[in-house]
């Protein structure tokens, strides 16, 4: 069950659920970046957006891919898109460029810029990160 925020019409997963409270158009995050990367977001979008209970916020940095917590993160930069999701074990190797232990569970990123960068194996990531995020016990701030 979500919860629309008065102020800035954010649809969240819970009332008082913790977000960054302001109108932002997801376009203004593109500006200036090449086609082709527009063209690797909107093909995760389209994916991830199907996905059963899935919310989406936009902040001036980010677009967040919220269940009950964020399992997906996309922070455009100048030449590529950081993408930040979770796993239960590291990951090294390419293509992730970070792996982090968070609690009992990893913060990991991989850089894309090119459509050719997005495998298949990449939405099974994505995918576990879902669920992981999804069927964890929900801390409340």
């Amino acid at each position: 069950m979500s919860w629309t925020c008065p102020k800035c019409d954010r649809e969240l997963p819970w009332k008082d659920y913790r977000h960054y409270c302001a109108r932002i158009e997801l376009d203004t995050l593109f500006t200036g970046r090449s086609p082709e990367l527009v063209l690797v977001f909107d093909k995760i979008l389209a994916e991830v957006a199907d996905w059963e209970g899935v919310l989406i916020g936009v902040t001036p940095n980010c677009i967040v891919f919220t269940r009950r917590r964020a399992f997906l993160i996309i922070r455009p930069m100048k030449k590529e898109l950081d993408i930040k999701f979770y796993s239960a074990v590291e990951h090294r190797d390419k293509p992730f460029t970070k792996s982090l232990a968070v609690g009992n569970k990893f913060e990991n990123h991989i850089r894309i810029n090119t459509l050719d960068q997005l495998k298949p194996g990449i939405f099974q990531y994505f995918r576990e990160s879902f669920y992981l995020r999804s069927d964890a016990d929900i801390v409340r701030f």
